[in-house]
């Protein structure tokens, strides 16, 4: 047998898995950066501010204060050791240095220049203070922005002689700070693309065969046994991926199997069957008077039995042909409406004699189309035998056909409703399925829609199927033909006195 040809399946949209393997990924890897990034800025920021506040501190110290305290028990003035102290202190490159009297107001300070009394909030802490020091990290009146610590200085007798107050700009710092923060930021983008592409090629290397399987095994559970998936690594989805395809193999081989059985056994039934009917209609044609009851009778069920074979016979081959894709169709200009007519003349007595009517409405115009009229014949031959079947005497099936229009084109509808049992919620979307029976105690193979379906199709057409359980099924026909009547023809159409117990039936079944 020839192997199928791979089939390869292609998904580009996230969803599912995917989508939530995204979400889940990028929502817990930017947390955690984002947590990184704000303990990152908060330590950079108390490292370098830690780093200015120390050197301050050693300007504005305890020794510092003691320093002035023990030039003023020496009788030097405030100013005078102001200047001292200035020209001493180690920092004066990186800091500014004020000498406060006990006014508030600066008389010395290392800038050299004369400083007006302003706010000073870490002097005025450092009054109230119990340790007699006070930092502020904030503007000035200038605008710029300082860290400042001031540490109050007293005289021998314990009163405050004024106050050592150091700053140090924080705009080179804040600089540096935000250089680094800058760098952090980048580096973890860096890393979080570097993750996401990881994980992207992690989910094509995963989830999206995981996919291609679903999709292979939706089209292998429908029918399509030469979907095949490519194996494109040597681990478990591989290995699954041969699974999957040894399985389609083995269920392509058996289904050839079975469909060339019910293709022999039909063909091998098919001869025999005809022999005995055709013997059984002789003989029964054949009987005289003198001919017992119970004889003709038997003769009878012989007739009827081997009919029912027969035609039970056929849909097998139907459905062979089906299966394999031999079913043709011999295509001939042929009038739609006239095939319906002779096959519901046909059908209608068969009703009578079960006490079902048939009403009955169709166009007196031709419906030409490239179509098998045999196989039309069939399609509605087996709608209308399901619709019997399914009713209870007495009730009325309703047969309407009609022309339409379809994406520009040119249909015909035909609708054949019964007043039978309906099919449930649950049956209805199977009901075209091969060997699929909603109703197990009627008679039939559970095909004969199927091949009906596929009749349709192949005519380029559509079967529609509506049903209400203990109301009755509507069964509509849409066929594509040819020609389009004229407004004169149109016009005799609706001119027609179109039975309204029809119309009934179809809305009561819509």
């Amino acid at each position: 047998m020839k192997k199928p040809s791979i089939k390869k399946l292609h998904i580009h949209k996230p969803e599912g898995i995917t989508l939530r393997w995204l979400i889940n990924i990028i929502g817990v890897v930017a947390l955690f950066f984002i947590i990184v990034f704000i303990i990152s800025v908060s330590a950079l920021k108390s490292h370098y501010y830690a780093n200015v506040e120390s050197i301050l501190s050693s300007g504005a110290s305890t020794t510092a204060v003691s320093y002035f305290t023990n030039n003023l028990e020496a009788g030097n003035s405030l100013e005078q050791s102001a200047a001292e102290f200035i020209d001493s202190y180690s920092y004066k490159d990186k800091t500014t240095t004020w000498i406060i009297d006990s006014d508030g107001e600066v008389i010395l300070s290392s800038s050299g220049f004369a400083i007006e009394k302003q706010n000073m909030p870490d002097y005025t802490q450092a009054l109230t203070n119990e340790k007699e020091v006070g930092k502020f990290v904030g503007r000035l009146d200038t605008g710029e922005k300082v860290m400042a610590i001031c540490r109050i200085i007293k005289n021998p007798q314990g009163d405050i002689a004024g106050a050592v107050r150091v700053m140090a700009s924080l705009k080179q710092v804040d600089a540096q700070i935000f250089n680094l923060i800058f760098l952090i930021l980048i580096g973890l983008i860096v890393v979080f693309v570097i993750i996401i592409l990881s994980n992207l090629f992690f989910i094509r290397s995963i989830i999206i065969p995981v996919k291609e399987i679903n999709e292979t095994t939706k089209k292998i559970s429908q029918g399509d046994y030469s979907v095949r998936i490519e194996k494109k690594y040597n681990d478990e989805i591989g290995n699954l991926c041969d699974s999957i395809n040894s399985m389609a193999e083995e269920i392509s081989t058996t289904d050839k199997m079975k469909n060339d059985f019910i293709s022999t056994i039909s063909h091998e039934l098919r001869t025999p069957l005809t022999s005995i009917k055709g013997w059984g209609e002789t003989l029964t044609f054949g009987m005289d008077d003198s001919v017992d009851e119970i004889t003709r009778k038997g003769l009878q069920v012989i007739v009827k039995e081997a009919g029912r074979l027969e035609g039970f016979v056929e849909e097998l081959l139907d459905f062979s042909r089906l299966q394999s894709g031999r079913m043709k169709l011999k295509l001939a200009k042929t009038d739609i409406f006239a095939e319906l007519d002779e096959t519901v003349f046909t059908f209608r007595e068969r009703a009578m004699r079960e006490q079902i009517e048939v009403k009955y409405s169709i166009p007196e115009v031709p419906a030409i189309a490239d179509a098998d009229a045999n196989r039309l014949k069939q399609v509605f031959m087996n709608i209308l035998d399901n619709a019997l079947k399914y009713s209870r005497a007495p009730s009325k099936i309703f047969v309407k056909a009609e022309f339409t229009q379809y994406e520009g084109r040119s249909f015909i509808s035909i609708a054949i409703a019964d007043q039978g049992c309906g099919i449930s919620k649950e049956d209805l979307p199977h009901v075209k399925d091969k060997f699929y029976k909603a109703n197990v105690s009627v008679k039939g193979s559970g095909i004969g829609l199927a091949v009906t379906n596929e009749i349709i199709n192949l005519h380029g057409g559509r079967l529609e199927i509506n049903s209400e359980e203990g109301k009755g099924t509507l069964v509509t026909i849409y066929l594509p033909i040819e020609n389009t009547p004229t407004e004169n023809e149109l016009q005799d159409i609706a001119s027609q006195a179109v039975d309204e117990e029809i119309n009934e039936g179809m809305e009561m079944k819509g």
